[in-house]
């Protein structure tokens, strides 16, 4: 069988880049390019390209990294190389609200979502039932202010013993410590509000509503240490009604969440996403 692999590369932008890369790829793997993408950014001066691209010659990340490294250098290239084959290992911590997780699941169960879930983390016991129902190992740990630390250190144990590749906050309110963001970095996925920074607070529904907004929207992006601030991913608006009540506005926000949360994590799976400069470029 063929070997697919995705090839992400990000460097100063130059002429003759797309043309060394696909040359390489055809004199050194006969390879067949299923897709091809690029961006340049010309303020910056930077390129970004994306290449998926398989073969029936011998390719695995060592060996195509030896033969690679002198094009790379020569172009200064930043770049990496996966193989979408190998199937990666999620793991969803959620709070008491339900909605992102169980639209997580069931895209996941029918195929949308091509990864491995391998636990569900939550400090509430509402969600047990849908992570059995799902069959996904389901682990409750309760945070508290004195025990947020060992409690969050008992996190980065489980997700290293289960060899994690990527982390889906479906709602998760907790807010996280800089060492277990610094763990996994641009691989924690967060979802809320776009009401941010002008309704912030436990109830910002409820202060949208009473200010009369006339849109709603919800917001994913990678997480950094700087709270609510990392790379923004996906985002979607639609618009509030005039016979639009506070119920409507927290279930239209709560569809919204539902939809970004799901691209923003297909796209990650799918190696679409470069992150630079705090935002990100995403791939056709």
């Amino acid at each position: 069988m063929p070997t697919t692999a995705v090839l992400l590369i990000d460097c100063p932008d130059r002429k003759g880049l797309v043309a060394a890369i696909a040359n390489f790829l055809v004199d050194n793997y006969d390879a067949n390019v299923l897709n091809a993408d690029q961006h340049q950014d010309a303020a910056l001066g930077l390129f970004f390209m994306r290449v998926e691209f398989e073969t029936d010659r011998p390719c695995d990340d060592s060996q195509f990294r030896e033969i690679f490294a002198p094009l790379a250098a020569q172009m200064n290239l930043d770049w990496k190389i996966t193989f979408p084959a190998r199937p990666q290992k999620v793991a969803i911590f959620v709070s008491h609200y339900l909605h992102c997780l169980a639209d997580l699941l069931h895209r996941h169960q029918t195929g949308e979502l091509p990864c491995e879930l391998a636990l569900i983390v939550s400090n509430h016991e509402s969600a047990r039932p849908l992570a059995e129902f799902y069959g996904v190992p389901f682990h409750f740990t309760p945070v508290t202010a004195a025990t947020k630390e060992a409690v969050e250190q008992q996190h980065l144990d489980l997700l290293a013993a289960n060899n994690i590749d990527l982390i889906v906050l479906a709602r998760y309110m907790q807010i996280l410590l800089p060492r277990f963001v610094q763990a996994h970095p641009l691989r924690i996925i967060n979802v809320h509000h776009s009401f941010l920074p002008a309704f912030t607070g436990a109830k910002p529904y409820h202060a949208a509503f009473a200010r009369g907004v006339k849109l709603i929207g919800a917001t994913s992006h990678y997480v950094t240490e700087e709270l609510d601030e990392g790379p923004i991913i996906e985002q979607d608006v639609t618009r509030v009604a005039q016979s639009d009540q506070l119920p409507d506005l927290i279930q239209k926000g709560r569809d919204l969440e539902r939809l970004v949360l799901s691209r923003a994590v297909r796209w990650h799976l799918a190696h679409r996403i470069l992150s630079y400069a705090n935002k990100t470029v995403i791939f056709s």
